[in-house]
């Protein structure tokens, strides 16, 4: 098979990899115990024909990169037990963060599945994939064909935000000027997670009932589970800076949105919008009405269609052009924290016939952005992972602990 030209967007985050930033996203999949590796790596050899770019790697050339078959390609060398280092963590979270912080090998298909052991006798599945191959939508459907067991009832998930590939132009003409006030727009303060990042990881697991939380927000103002996650980050921010740095009145994040369509196979398809949180609001239900304003407009105007289709037609006409606005947006300036979530199984999941005990997601922070949200709904809960510098980030458990405490809190106040 001919290698397979890289998309722009594969190439785009490729560039943002640095000795700082690693480009991968990851999937913690909590079990009783841990997976026997033989089974483990017999399962991935069996399936691996369903998901056929974990079979490549990257080739071709500087000018024209390409994803090409690995011909020395083996399942054994990509799916193993941890190494002495992270299991000697105590705890699942410092466990991940040390396998996070490992580099993939780029002379090989951009993945690695570590089995985990803890202390208590449960395990974990570690999987780490380059966000060049899978964004998170991608990612979590490599995680159903590639690991899941097939008679799993799964259901529908609540949807993350979702998009339409067209776009009218007349109505994007005339739209341009609320778009690019709403995008434009920068943060007057500095941001708490600004600052130079190093190579050390910390992660930090949050989880909440989802069904009741989507249910509270709809009581209180008509408003989708997306933007009670985006409260509960809200809140759970607010906490963590009355800890360490006092109070804040807002700070900006970024959105991504899925602009994936049925049965496409594109790794990457994704855009953002940009959202001010209220986290000097002390008022769950107030946070989540500002919220849930300010997103409807955005969701109203297609502003990440509107990003995307902007952005393609300046590589068109001016690569220069695009890669000056590509640098504007990384502005911490522009946002402090990228807040993604991505629809998992509704129902109970199995592993190599293994009750999965819990899912979460991670993302790689990026420089001068010290924090990364990531959430994915699985089994009735909605799993928030942590993911910083914890040269910047201290004390990252309070805000893991702070998106609970803020979600009961609202649930409370819809009665």
């Amino acid at each position: 098979m001919d290698g397979i030209p890289l998309s722009q967007e594969d190439r785009a985050i490729l560039e943002l990899e640095s000795p700082t930033v690693a480009g991968h996203v990851c999937k913690v999949l909590s079990l009783p115990a841990p997976p026997d590796l033989g089974a483990l790596r017999d399962l991935v050899a069996a399936r691996i024909r369903s998901t056929p770019a974990l079979t490549r790697r990257l080739g071709g050339t500087a000018a024209a990169p390409a994803w090409v078959p690995d011909p020395d390609f083996d399942v054994a060398q990509h799916v193993g037990a941890a190494d002495p280092d992270a299991l000697a963590a105590a705890d699942l979270p410092s466990a991940v963060a040390r396998l996070f912080e490992r580099r993939l090998d780029r002379s090989r298909p951009l993945w690695r599945m570590d089995v985990v052991t803890l202390p208590d006798g449960s395990g974990a599945l570690v999987w780490r994939i380059h966000h060049a191959v899978a964004d998170g939508t991608t990612a979590m459907r490599y995680t159903r064909e590639l690991l899941l067991d097939p008679a799993v009832p799964e259901g529908k998930a609540h949807p993350a935000h979702s998009a339409s590939r067209a776009i009218d132009d007349a109505r994007r003409r005339a739209h341009l000027a609320g778009f690019l006030d709403r995008e434009v727009a920068s943060s007057r303060r500095r941001s708490p997670f600004d600052g130079r990042i190093g190579t050390r990881r910390r992660v930090a697991f949050a989880s909440v009932d989802m069904r009741v939380l989507h249910d509270a927000a709809k009581a209180i103002d008509g408003a989708p589970l997306n933007d009670a996650l985006l409260t509960v980050v809200a809140g759970a921010l607010r906490r963590w800076l009355e800890h360490v740095h006092g109070s804040l009145g807002a700070v900006r994040v970024r959105v991504p949105v899925s602009l994936h369509h049925e049965g496409d196979d594109a790794g990457n398809r994704d855009s953002f919008f940009s959202v001010g949180l209220p986290v000097g609001e002390p008022d769950p239900v107030a946070r989540l009405r500002a919220i849930h304003a300010a997103t409807a407009v955005r969701k109203t105007e297609h502003d990440a269609e509107e990003m995307d289709t902007m952005l393609r037609e300046l590589a068109v006409v001016s690569p220069r052009l695009e890669r000056f606005w590509s640098r504007i947006e990384e502005s911490p300036r522009r946002f402090a924290v990228s807040v993604s979530n991505v629809p998992g199984p509704s129902g109970a999941m199995t592993m190599l016939g293994e009750r999965v005990h819990a899912l979460h997601s991670l993302a790689e922070i990026g420089a001068r952005h010290a924090l990364r949200i990531a959430a994915v709904s699985f089994a009735g809960r909605l799993c928030l992972g942590f993911c910083a510098d914890p040269g910047l980030v201290d004390d990252l458990e309070v805000m893991a602990g702070g998106a609970e405490a803020d979600a009961a809190a609202l649930v409370e106040a819809a009665g």
